[in-house]
């Protein structure tokens, strides 16, 4: 069983605390509105959260990817979608901190920890979504500047982003090996914004269309060198997905919680429903799985903390992130779907959070790489052991 340290223990409570006072109240409105909660952003930039994976050198906390997902739980467990104001950030700023240079780091990195500028991730495009080597997004080398063009979708902060990540071909004939990433900042020529998505879950979220038209980005943009991409954007899904199976485990946990007082206080047949045996071994399978993904998921994250040492297999860190992520959000599914059948006809209903729970569950199945593409990371970590 994974212990935390002291530290580690003291930023749950203190983050579950903020959850429970100031995140809790907002949540349904967040909902119910899907508008961005700047207020929230504000406050979680104030207390350190937005660099929490950011070593101090540049202006983070350097508390690490676990300190990242215990973050990201806590909110999920009142507000799904509040907590994708802590992790979308950390997923904009990995391939910088993954693949840029030391004065690239520099210049961005310090803003993004303290929360005075917002990132963003763009990888996805409408014929490239499990398959990143199909997109049709291209750089091409013009003096001392790249000119982007193409489309990008279904991406988390655009539009309020000051700082994108973009993955673009600079060789679309080489596949893969021809991905190249960029560092594109909001003003940036010939960049536009398409249309905000209306989702079915965690609405407060933007998600939108980002639309490159002869975008003029520097060249000492580049992270990396040319064709490097690829290999970066892999490095930071292997190193935020088990941020998204903490988003996950902190909605099952919230669910798990709701349904276990409604058990307790609902009564039928002249006593509560929880002495019913059906319900307690639901409870009880429920509780069980959280637990286990809990577990899955603080492993792949002290992995990804140790992986500086140089003592993790890169193949060890990309199954246990893989894994982590695929059970912790089956997992999210699932217990919002039996506690939502525990409140019955109430959890149904939007005066209940239950129904808002299971919409913000089901995405965390589906981006950052679906579950079904998870496993076929984790089988091939298996063929190459």
């Amino acid at each position: 069983m994974y212990k935390l340290t002291e530290e580690q223990e003291l930023l749950r409570q203190t983050v579950r605390r903020l959850a429970e006072t100031k995140v809790a109240p907002r949540a349904a409105e967040i909902d119910e509105t899907d508008e961005y909660p700047w207020d929230l952003k504000e406050l979680f930039a104030e207390q350190g959260l937005m660099g929490a994976g950011v070593p101090e050198e540049y202006g983070g906390t350097g508390a690490g990817i676990l300190s990242v997902c215990l973050i990201t739980e806590e909110i999920s467990r009142v507000s799904g979608s509040a907590a994708l104001v802590v992790a979308a950030q950390e997923l904009g700023l990995m391939p910088i901190l993954v693949g840029a240079s030391e004065e690239q780091k520099q210049k961005y990195l310090p803003g993004l920890a303290a929360g005075e500028k917002i990132s963003a991730f763009a990888l996805t495009e409408p014929d490239a979504g499990s398959d990143a080597g199909g997109m049709k997004t291209t750089a091409r080398r013009a003096g001392d500047k790249y000119i982007l063009n193409g489309t990008k979708c279904f991406i988390t902060n655009g539009g309020i982003a000051d700082v994108y990540t973009v993955f673009a071909k600079t060789r679309p004939e080489a596949g893969i090996r021809g991905i190249s990433c960029f560092i594109v900042e909001k003003d940036a020529p010939g960049f536009h914004i398409g249309k905000k998505e209306h989702k079915m879950g965690i609405r407060g979220s933007q998600t939108t269309q980002l639309i490159f038209e002869d975008c003029e980005v520097p060249a000492e943009n580049l992270v990396g060198s040319e064709g490097s991409g690829f290999k970066y954007a892999m490095m930071t899904l292997d190193r935020t997905r088990p941020v998204v199976g903490a988003q996950g485990l902190g909605i099952a946990q919230g669910a798990f919680d709701y349904a276990l007082n409604y058990a307790k206080e609902r009564v039928q047949f002249g006593k509560p429903i929880i002495t019913f045996q059906g319900l307690q071994w639901m409870l009880a399978d429920m509780r069980t799985r959280i637990e286990a993904a809990r577990q899955l998921i603080y492993k792949a994250a002290s992995m990804i903390d140790d992986a500086k040492s140089g003592n993790v297999p890169p193949n060890e860190l990309s199954m246990f992130s893989a894994m982590s992520k695929t059970f912790a959000t089956d997992t999210a599914m699932w217990v919002t779907t039996e506690a939502l059948q525990i409140l019955g006809g109430y959890g149904y209903m939007k005066e209940y959070p239950m129904e808002r729970m299971m919409r913000d569950a089901k995405i965390t199945q589906i981006y950052e790489g679906t579950n079904q593409i998870q496993r076929v990371v984790i089988s091939r970590c298996l063929m190459e052991s």
